[in-house]
């Protein structure tokens, strides 16, 4: 695939360029350029503040990236690790930011779901993006990378489930990063009340110095069912920065699993609102470090409505002198009454410079809540290494085997067979020789 990229960097003249090339709204357009105005405007963040006090990106220089402009041409895609042996009712892909491939099974068509690249259906779905393409959820404005994505978002994919529609394939995205690239995807997904989606979203990417600024939005409507999981798996030198946001309406239920395994460094804000009575939410993370990664998400579960429920697992394992640091939050508004919210936090650190940082919070204005949070972090235990040991195995045999069970309750939420080997398997393959 050959694509234009403009060499200066993030500059105006830059920006106008990447607007000329696109053919959007004129809402979209306004949109854009007052988020970039914003971004212009604001510094990168710093360590005084506290959302960045424990990730240093003071080697960032976003001077070495680009805006795409255009695509032509094929491209050799890197496999995805969640599909194998799925029958997918629909995909999408891009390289570099680039839209290069999409698909939707007829059936689907049919029943009216509308599934591919944002950067195509913007324009025949011009409203009904609108109603939702940053009111809600993800914030532009939170930060000078929010706005950057927000006046420079492509590639994207849009989402859209009818009314009472139950889609019972999944779909699949992947999102790759070649050549030094930059990727500034986003997803909009809108599951309209009492329909039934599931889909999978995919990163991948090479070693060289990438970027990727991305933003995901998660509607999900009254009744309504979502299983979405997000496989973060970019190459070694990826800067990831991204603003994910679910909103979860009456009796909604959600279930977003994240795996977080590659990139240089990541800062990932993950945040669910339950915006109506007895929405449901479950948050599944699984982490896994090696080399000089650091990755810090940061969550919140903010309840706004009635008798909802909110669960998040996250579990980190650590291995030569990488970081995670997660930074967890339950919000409970003053008319959430009868509230049920859990965190936890658990990590399991494979070497001596490794390190994690778990700090769970909880900030309560009601009075009828039930809300607990807790983590944890520790080293393999050598009299587990010893007794596998005892019974034939050879050490690192006895380590792969005690990571996986670590791992084990979070895969047990997973409903996904082949999402749960996928994860099982590229977390077994990073584990380290152990003498």
């Amino acid at each position: 695939m050959t694509q234009t990229i403009v060499p200066s960097g993030f500059t105006q003249a830059a920006f106008d360029a990447f607007l000329a090339a696109r053919r959007e709204p004129a809402w979209l357009t306004a949109q854009r350029r007052e988020l970039w105005e914003a971004f212009q405007a604001m510094p990168l963040p710093g360590r005084d503040e506290e959302e960045w006090r424990r990730t240093d990106i003071r080697l960032l220089r976003l001077d070495k990236f680009g805006l795409p402009v255009e695509g032509t041409g094929g491209a050799q895609l890197p496999e995805g690790v969640l599909t194998a042996g799925v029958t997918l009712g629909g995909r999408t892909a891009t390289l570099n930011s680039v839209p290069v491939a999409q698909q939707l099974a007829p059936k689907w068509a049919e029943r009216g779901v509308v599934f591919g690249s944002l950067d195509q259906l913007i324009n025949e779905h011009s409203e009904l993006i609108r109603r939702h393409l940053f009111t809600r959820a993800v914030n532009p404005h939170a930060d000078k990378f929010a706005a950057l994505h927000g006046a420079c978002w492509s590639g994207g994919t849009f989402l859209y489930v009818p009314r009472g529609v139950t889609v019972d394939e999944p779909l699949y995205q992947l999102s790759a990063l070649q050549g030094g690239g930059s990727d500034f995807s986003h997803t909009l997904v809108i599951v309209d009340d009492d329909a039934e989606v599931t889909l999978l979203a995919e990163t991948a990417g090479d070693d060289t110095p990438s970027l990727h600024c991305g933003g995901i939005e998660l509607w999900v409507g009254a009744g309504a069912r979502l299983q979405y999981v997000n496989l973060q798996n970019w190459g070694s030198g990826t800067w990831h920065f991204g603003h994910q946001k679910a909103l979860v309406g009456r009796d909604g239920q959600l279930q977003w699993t994240i795996g977080a395994l590659g990139a240089r460094v990541a800062k990932v804000n993950q945040h669910v609102g339950l915006i109506g009575q007895r929405a449901n939410a479950q948050v599944n993370g699984v982490m896994f470090t090696e080399g000089r990664q650091h990755l810090s998400y940061h969550t919140l579960q903010h309840h706004e409505a009635e008798s909802c429920q909110s669960d998040l697992l996250y579990k980190g394992a650590l291995q030569d002198h990488s970081r995670i640091v997660w930074r967890g939050m339950i919000k409970v508004d003053p008319n959430a009454q009868k509230t049920d919210g859990y965190q936890r936090d658990d990590n399991l650190i494979l070497s001596e410079g490794a390190r994690a940082d778990s700090i769970p919070g909880l900030e309560i204005e009601a009075d009828d809540v039930r809300c607990t949070h807790g983590a944890t972090a520790g080293r393999v235990d050598d009299q587990q290494i010893f007794y596998a040991q005892c019974r034939g195995l050879t050490r690192n045999e006895a380590v792969r085997m005690i990571v996986a069970g670590f791992f084990q309750q979070v895969f047990d939420r997973i409903r996904i067979e082949c999402v749960r080997e996928a994860l099982g398997h590229a977390i077994g393959r990073r584990i380290r020789e152990y003498d």
